[in-house]
């Protein structure tokens, strides 16, 4: 018989190892001495601390599932349980029930951090949805389509939730994608249908800036470039393939009508400013008539000046005030000799003249008479109210001796 201290091996060959409930039967063995009986289930032990040291570093160090540690747990117990093996089987017990908490702790901290995972994929898949909606609304077709499908590869990369929840997510997801889809489409066909109504309206404009383009009528027809243009503004723009061609062709029809205008315009523009020495001359000839001493002779070489001054054609619009002004002070000049003339040779304006002078001398004299009498009687307030009265009467009288003056006397 052959032992040691976790094992012997009996003289019928039957192999026992030693446990805290007592000894148990290994196996039997036959085929060799008792020493090589206990080396073998002593190998066998050695391979079991092995596997359990790989499972508790294979638990420690990776993310093995509890699932599978559980497994492998298992497996090795019922070797354990088994005892087909010559060594420290409880110490081995004790080393499995470790790994049991340890695995059990991993599975609750697990379970705590996919709860966790869990509620912050929820957070977000709902702040995803809370933007999705609000860029359903959006009129930023570009900006908000781009946000949109970057917002559906964040959703990719989220963990799903539980299937309901994930579902009622993903369709007010959904559903704003498809809301904004439908809104961005029917802009772009309503965009679509303005632009082919605008190409239609510009395509009328060009025809019309094409069959203005020859006239000479270049007042009218320049105003009517103006009002063209405005509604070229206002008809918006056309498809992208189509507006260039078009503006060049409406371009094009003015560029033509103001081209042969402004040759036009510089031929009249340099017959005005010729027209404008003209003038001048006359102007001068004219404005030697004043101050006017002959009022006859003067207003017959006007009327002669004058005449001449028509029969010259226009002067540049921005001169026309200026040059036309110098006439117009001759000729009041000339009016208001005839309007002195009038009235100094007036019968009747000289008569009423003499009949008021002779009123106000009167009332002045009266009023001399009532003064000396208030002074003499002592009474020099009313003296002095009555000089007062006296200023105002001689002012008068004084006006009114000069106008006299005017008539010869």
């Amino acid at each position: 018989m052959s032992s040691d201290p976790w094992g012997r091996v009996d003289e019928t060959g039957t192999v026992y190892v030693r446990t805290a409930d007592g000894e148990k039967v290994v196996g039997s063995w036959q085929a060799g001495t008792p020493e090589e009986a206990l080396a073998y289930f002593e190998r066998k032990y050695e391979g079991l601390v092995v596997e359990i040291g790989l499972l508790e570093k294979r638990v420690k160090t990776t993310d093995l599932s509890a699932k599978d540690a559980q497994t492998a747990i298992d497996h090795l117990r019922q070797q354990v349980v088994e005892h087909h093996a010559v060594g420290d089987l409880d110490a081995l017990g004790k080393r499995l029930d470790a790994l049991v908490e340890t695995v059990d702790k991993r599975r609750e901290e697990r379970k705590v951090q996919r709860a966790k995972q869990h509620d912050e994929a929820r957070r977000a898949k709902e702040e995803l949805v809370a933007e999705a909606e609000e860029l359903a609304q959006s009129e930023q077709w570009r900006t908000a389509g781009e946000r949109l499908r970057s917002l559906v590869d964040t959703w990719k990369g989220l963990p799903r939730l539980d299937r309901k929840s994930d579902d009622e997510l993903w369709h007010r997801f959904s559903h704003a994608r498809s809301a904004f889809s439908k809104r961005r489409k029917a802009h772009f066909a309503s965009l679509d249908a303005q632009r082919e109504e605008a190409r239609k309206t510009k395509e009328r404009l060009v025809s019309e800036a094409e069959a203005l383009s020859g006239s000479t009528d270049w007042g009218t027809t320049a105003a009517r470039y103006r009002e063209l243009m405005a509604d070229w503004k206002a008809a918006g723009r056309a498809q992208r393939e189509a507006e260039e061609d078009l503006w060049n062709r409406f371009r094009g029809a003015q560029d033509v009508f103001f081209a042969a205008r402004s040759e036009v315009f510089a031929e009249r523009d340099a017959e005005q400013a010729e027209n404008l020495k003209l003038k001048e001359e006359l102007a001068v000839e004219a404005e030697k008539l004043v101050p006017v001493t002959d009022l006859k002779a003067a207003r017959s070489a006007f009327r002669a000046i004058n005449e001449r001054w028509e029969a010259v054609g226009h002067v540049p619009r921005d001169a026309r005030a200026r040059i036309e002004g110098r006439m117009h002070t001759v000729e009041r000049a000339l009016q208001e000799s005839e309007d002195n003339e009038w009235r100094r040779t007036n019968p009747e304006a000289r008569a009423r003249a003499a009949g008021l002078t002779g009123q106000l001398q009167a009332a002045v004299d009266k009023l001399r008479t009532q003064i000396d009498a208030a002074r003499a009687a002592g009474n020099n307030a009313r003296a002095d109210k009555l000089a007062k009265e006296l200023e105002g009467r001689q002012a008068l009288l004084d006006q009114a001796l000069k106008g006299l003056e005017e008539f010869g006397g």
